[in-house]
């Protein structure tokens, strides 16, 4: 019709913090600059290092602020390690020797000996997200967040989002990131989620890449169905069985054939993802389903020689998941525990209260009887508390007056109880 505005084309982007924890150290630390430098393993606080420069150089002072003095030779590094760490991540520069997520760090230490090992700061990371994040807001306001380091953006009606197919205003928050922190980005922009995530690894670190619906055949078909996010080891592992190992073998399966072989559900989204089709929108705020906290050891634990050890981190635990409940506003009424045996067997148990809580002695109480469910053979390697089923606290009804005060057999009564044997051992577990 004569007038009418012709549709917007729709441009959604997904923003990727690079290497986002090891970056924000080198904010910290500059003279690491193009090293190989893994963030993970044991917490250990910078002062050590200060503590060391302090007897090296007694003659000039040696505080926070002068990190970046600190000669790279004084960090420590990965060869010889022998903790039970998990890297978390690693520069460019590591990951160039193998180095990567969720590794082993001394796994880590037979590819990247020289790697200067460095402790997490998750406070120092959630200031830096944070801050990013309202910088992006303040130029594109339908902002979803997927994670400390990666959000969707909605570009298609904000000034500029339609320039150059999203180009200009990927640019813009690029440069406002930088600008305001240090930090670097990369951004893809596409029609949809699915492909928007799949563009922003394209061109690592740093920058930003297009995806137009016509792109599909030259750029991601030729790409491994594991750059599908969604698709896991166990359905690439089923996909290799049937000869499928690229976006585009996929692609060429009927929708008939993949729901089959992979289920009425999976393997229509299969399908569809394989021709980049989502219809998913920018969620601005999504409600939590559950919040927990977890911890792997340093040495496996055992649950007798070890029990005060056990009971401080465990109690520690259920006080940060309450923390991070009163924080955020929130209540809930499932308090779970998760725990790996030295095996690295895991098991699971969780309680459902009849009233709401953020206290962290009720979430206390409620887990450690969940421990006296679980029979403890093997020492222990990780150990995680869970809430679920959360609401906002001032949604919540209230609990009556009496209700904390009889948490313990009002939860006893809701569980069968465990064999004489087990319970007797277990009955002031951790």
């Amino acid at each position: 019709m004569l007038g009418q505005t012709p549709a917007l084309m729709r441009r959604i982007a997904h923003l990727d913090m690079d290497a986002f924890y090891a970056s924000v150290e080198l904010l910290r630390y500059p003279q690491l600059k193009g090293l190989p430098v893994v963030i993970g393993g044991g917490r250990r606080p910078e002062d050590n290092l200060l503590a060391r420069m302090r007897h090296l150089q007694p003659e000039r002072e040696w505080d926070t602020s002068h990190l970046a003095d600190i000669p790279v030779d004084i960090f420590p590094r990965l060869d010889g390690y022998t903790g039970r760490g998990v890297i978390t991540t690693a520069t460019y520069a590591a990951r160039a020797f193998g180095v990567g997520s969720a590794m082993g760090v001394m796994k880590a230490a037979q590819l990247c000996p020289q790697a200067i090992l460095l402790p997490v700061d998750f406070e120092q990371y959630r200031h830096y997200s944070r801050r990013f994040k309202e910088i992006v807001r303040d130029i594109a306001p339908v902002v979803e967040d997927r994670g400390v380091d990666e959000i969707y953006i909605d570009f298609t009606h904000v000034p500029g989002g339609q320039r150059e197919d999203g180009r200009v205003l990927a640019r813009l928050i690029q440069k406002s990131i930088t600008d305001d922190t240090g930090l670097t980005c990369s951004i893809g922009v596409a029609p949809n989620k699915l492909l928007a995530k799949m563009a922003s690894e394209l061109n690592k670190p740093n920058g930003i890449s297009i995806l137009k619906p016509e792109d599909l055949q030259e750029k991601i078909w030729p790409l491994s169905c594991r750059k599908i996010n969604g698709i896991g080891p166990k359905a690439e592992a089923k996909l290799k069985v049937h000869g499928i190992h690229t976006i585009g073998e996929l692609a060429a399966c009927e929708r008939d054939w993949l729901t089959k072989h992979f289920g009425k559900s999976y393997g229509a989204w299969l399908f569809d993802a394989a021709h980049g089709v989502d219809e998913r929108p920018v969620v601005t705020e999504s409600e939590p389903v559950s919040m927990s906290r977890e911890t792997t050891f340093e040495k496996d634990l055992h649950v007798q020689h070890d029990r005060a050890a056990l009971g401080d981190i465990f109690t520690r635990l259920c006080q940060q998941v309450a923390t991070d409940l009163q924080r955020k506003g929130y209540v809930g009424k499932t308090i779970g525990i998760k725990l790996r045996f030295d095996n690295f067997q895991s098991v699971t148990r969780d309680n459902t209260l009849a009233f709401f809580t953020a206290d962290p002695l009720a979430i206390r109480q409620a887990a450690g009887q969940c421990l006296k469910r679980i029979e403890f053979k093997r020492r222990i390697r990780l150990l995680g508390v869970r809430v679920g089923s959360l609401v906002k606290a001032v949604d919540a009804p209230l609990p009556p007056s009496d209700t904390e005060k009889s948490l313990s057999s009002a939860i006893t009564a809701q569980e069968p109880t465990p064999s004489k044997e087990i319970s007797h051992e277990q009955a002031d577990l951790f």
